[in-house]
């Protein structure tokens, strides 16, 4: 399918803002759910990185995980993909948000297997408004000038820049796959429970 070896990055470095509180700090099944979606991409992929914000890198439970270290800021998730290519060159990266409770094996399964060697980006639609999901997508290593070009034209939003490319797009198999927890109201619809 591809050359370039294919890593897992999972996003940690958001601010959690409208949560109130850390989200990769979430319990899942016993477990932080930073160390669910690790454990889940290490089943699929290389290696697998945790991206963080550089005030985070020494946090417990981030620190437990290799990481790749924001050189941005005011990206958002973009930064720590921007950072990933940088620091891994030579890598296919499956990008992973970490705040994803339902993601399971069969989605990532489906998506690696799925992908296109020929698009610079494969991702799934989302069951909510029919959009690139960016957040649960391939990035292929030869993307980077792409993204960077994007990030220099001021475009930070990788929902975007997937809209805006000639992104593969496949099929949710599990509709709620890819469902993210933001706020309080998603914690407790979810099966995440709250640290404290």
């Amino acid at each position: 399918m591809s050359e370039q070896p294919i890593y897992g990055l999972v996003l940690s470095g958001g601010e959690s803002k409208r949560m109130g509180r850390d989200k990769a700090l979430l319990r899942h099944d016993g477990q932080s759910q930073l160390a669910f979606v690790v454990a889940l991409l290490e089943r699929h992929v290389e290696r697998v990185l945790v991206s963080t914000r550089a005030e985070q890198k020494d946090e417990a439970e981030r620190s437990r995980f290799d990481q790749v270290i924001d050189h941005y800021t005011d990206m958002g998730p973009l930064a720590g993909i921007l950072s990933a290519m940088d620091d891994y060159p030579e890598a296919d990266w499956l990008v992973v948000a970490c705040d994803l409770p339902n993601i399971g094996d069969e989605t990532l399964r489906h998506l690696l297997e799925n992908r296109s060697p020929a698009h610079p980006f494969s991702a799934y639609i989302s069951s909510h408004d029919g959009l690139p999901e960016p957040l649960c997508a391939v990035y292929r290593a030869s993307s980077a000038p792409l993204v960077r070009q994007f990030a220099d034209d001021g475009i930070r939003c990788p929902r975007k820049i997937l809209i805006r490319s000639d992104t593969y797009l496949l099929e949710q198999l599990d509709p709620t796959s890819l469902d993210n927890v933001n706020t309080p109201v998603d914690l407790g619809n979810s099966v995440l429970e709250a640290t404290s």
